[in-house]
């Protein structure tokens, strides 16, 4: 199974970009590879309307380390694990998402892996686009 770190460096605190990251309200405005529809909270799950239908989301309890990990459940039941991880950066925080291949062709592989990149870059030109 291959893994790929994908990451971007926005220049806002470490603590301020993962309190951002993981505000479940703040998804449709930066993840549109999973959703540009408000999630709703079920218990310490949030659902998430997808095109395919609801997925569910859990994530780490909020903690000062910076780690957002996330366990994504599919339309299907498939329970997909995502290490994230924010971290200090000389030029404010980098943000690392670990994608897993798992059960998915190279190709697919691929497509995933350019959905986050660019929800990550949406996470930063959100979060740089004015002062909080």
């Amino acid at each position: 199974m291959r893994s790929r770190h994908l990451s971007t460096v926005i220049r806002r605190a470490p603590a301020e970009v993962a309190a951002y990251f993981g505000n479940p309200d703040n998804l449709p405005n930066w993840a549109a590879g999973l959703t540009n529809a408000a999630v709703r909270r079920d218990g310490a799950d949030l659902v998430v309307p997808t095109p395919m239908g609801d997925w569910r989301m859990h994530f780490a309890e909020p903690n000062d380390f910076g780690v957002l990990d996330h366990w994504v459940t599919d339309h299907t039941g498939t329970v997909t694990y995502n290490p994230v991880r924010v971290i200090a950066h000389p030029e404010g925080a980098e943000v690392i998402f670990t994608l897993r291949q798992r059960d998915m062709t190279d190709g697919q592989f691929e497509q995933d892996a350019a959905a986050i990149a660019a929800d990550l870059e949406t996470l930063r030109a959100v979060l740089e686009a004015h002062d909080r």
